[in-house]
Formats: structure tokens, C-alpha cells, sequence
């Protein structure tokens, strides 16, 4: 049975990577630490770990993560973080013989103005959006970390870049949340208060691509099938839809009917955010969950956790 560490595994894509891995049970032993158990900004804490349980298999999915307001607010905090957990992780798994790890990066790690779809060779070749920048150098030190120890050390550690995320177990804050969650809520509490109308950021024209976690640890457990893959990937979906049009879809599926203003005054963001996924595709994955269907299940998962009182607020 194959030893796989998860970290990060509370979170929104850490959990989808246990469900999946768990559906998988007779060939995976699948191996968690808490934040408490295990400090992974402590190069000392991550080698005495990986020493005692020597995985064979490590996902990297911990960081710290947020939206604009959080980027914009905590960049010092977003890229010494980072910068830690990559660094830690990737030195600490070569130096105690983990055979293939496989790393998180993000799709807000391609230059700003990039010509769209964005394809992975477009990495590094352009400035970064100013928003998200702190965050984005950490995930590409991570990247070309991975990328370094393969082509000098000959171990299989290698990335994937995944679109905007959402799913069960997201993070619903009412500041550090990113565009999905936040509009949930939004229009959750708009509906719940009977409030006439709902506010978005910015313009509502940029356009995201939308990846469900659940597709996303499917791909990733389809990759380490993969013999010899890419030093980096994309997986997404390959379609996107402007803020504006996620709103409505968010709004008609919490079943919410005043209207949607825009508030001028906070900023866009990245213009447009499309992967180009035709070399994941090309491999034989693509994405299943259809973004109604996805918003529907992380809807009912957002009520229930607000129920049970395990929501992240």
C-alpha cells in the first residue's frame, strides 16, 4: 500500500484529495497532520516528520490563500508563508527519499497580460497582476523549485496549476474569501436579511474559469498515473464566464431576487483568466462537474456547514 502525505488536508482541496484517495483505500495508506501537529513553515518540524513516517507519495495542497482583498492587504504574510511550506516540503521530501511529489501551483501565477487561453510556456514571461503578486512569486518559487530538483537530482517532483477553485469546505469569509464563496454568501444573506439589492466588486467584466475540487483531485490522482509528466501542468476547465454572469448564476441558484449593483470604487483584478488544458486533455483527463452543477452541491454543502456549525467564516 502506497504512503500518500496530504498537507494541507483541512482545507477545501486537501479534503477533496482525501475523499478521493479514500475511495482508493485498498491501495493508498493516506497520511494527515493538523496545523497544530505539524508547523510546515519549520524546516526542523517538516524533516522530523518526513523522517518518522516516510511517505512515498507527497501532495503538496497547504498555503495560504485568499482573494484580492486578502492579497492586497497580507502580501508580506502570503509570500513569506509560501515561501516557507515550498521550501520546507520540497528540500525536506528530497532529503528523506519521497518518490514522486506533486505540487500546487495557481493560474494567478501567468504574467497579467498573457495572451489568453494561457498555456504553460507562457510562465514567466511577462509581469505578474499587482494584486495578487506576493502570492503568485512564492507559488512560481515552488514551481521552479520542483522543476530545479528534477532536472539536477533526476526525482519526480513536478506541478500542477489549477484554475479558480471552489467546492465543499471553502472559505466563506466576508473579506479573504475569493469571488465564489464571497457571492454565495452574499447572496445568501441578502436573501436571508430581504435585502433589495447585492453589491459586486469591480465592473463584473472579468472573466474566470471555475474548477471544481472534486474534478481537480481526480486530475491530480490521474497524473501521478502519468509516467514521465510535464515539469508543470494546467487543469482547468477551459471555459470561463465574466464576474457578472457567475453572479447571476450564484443568485438564481440560492434563489435570491433583488438586484445586482457594482461598486466602482474596488478594483477588477486580472482582466481575463483562461487555461489552455489541450496538454492535460492530451493525456486523456478533462474536467466533469458543469459549474451550475458544481454551484448547486457547494451551495448545499455551504447551508448544511452553516447548520452544523462547521462553516469557515
Amino acid at each position: 500500500m502506497t504512503k500518500v502525505f496530504i498537507s494541507g488536508h483541512s482545507g477545501m482541496v486537501g479534503s477533496a484529495l482525501v475523499r478521493a484517495l479514500k475511495l482508493n483505500d485498498n491501495q493508498f495508506q493516506v497520511i494527515t497532520r493538523t496545523r497544530t501537529e505539524l508547523d510546515l513553515c519549520c524546516q526542523f518540524s517538516v524533516d522530523k516528520f518526513l523522517s518518522l513516517e516516510k511517505p512515498e507519495i507527497v501532495i503538496n495542497a497547504a498555503g495560504r490563500v485568499g482573494g484580492i482583498y486578502a492579497n492586497n492587504t497580507f502580501p508580506a504574510e502570503f509570500m513569506r508563508e509560501n515561501l516557507l511550506i515550498n521550501a520546507n516540503l520540497i528540500h525536506s521530501s528530497f532529503q528523506h527519499g519521497v518518490q514522486r511529489f506533486l505540487n500546487l501551483g495557481s493560474s494567478c501565477i501567468y504574467p497579467r497580460d498573457a495572451m489568453q487561453p494561457l498555456v504553460e510556456k507562457s510562465l514567466l514571461t511577462g509581469s505578474l497582476e499587482p494584486t495578487n503578486s506576493a502570492y503568485a512569486l512564492a507559488k512560481i518559487a515552488g514551481l521552479e523549485m520542483c522543476r530545479h530538483y528534477r532536472n539536477q537530482y533526476g526525482v519526480l517532483f513536478h506541478s500542477a496549476m489549477p484554475a479558480n477553485l471552489y467546492g465543499p469546505g471553502d472559505n466563506y469569509h466576508s473579506k479573504n474569501s475569493h469571488v465564489l464563496p464571497a457571492l454565495i454568501r452574499r447572496f445568501h444573506e441578502a436573501k436571508l436579511e430581504g435585502l433589495q439589492e447585492v453589491m459586486i466588486w469591480g465592473t463584473g467584466k472579468p472573466k474566470r474559469e471555475l474548477l471544481h475540487a472534486d474534478d481537480l483531485a481526480k486530475a491530480l490522482l490521474f497524473l501521478l498515473t502519468i509516467e514521465s509528466p510535464p515539469d508543470w501542468i494546467n487543469v482547468g476547465t477551459g471555459k470561463d464566464q465574466s464576474i457578472l454572469d457567475l453572479a447571476k448564476t450564484v443568485k438564481s441558484v440560492v434563489g435570491y431576487e433583488g438586484k445586482i449593483v457594482h461598486d466602482l470604487s474596488k478594483p477588477d483584478g486580472t482582466p481575463v483568466k483562461r487555461l489552455d488544458v489541450s496538454l492535460l486533455n492530451g493525456l486523456g483527463w478533462k474536467a466533469q462537474i458543469s459549474l451550475h452543477d458544481g454551484i448547486e452541491s457547494t451551495y448545499q454543502d455551504f447551508l448544511e456547514r452553516e447548520e452544523n456549525g462547521t462553516l469557515r467564516i
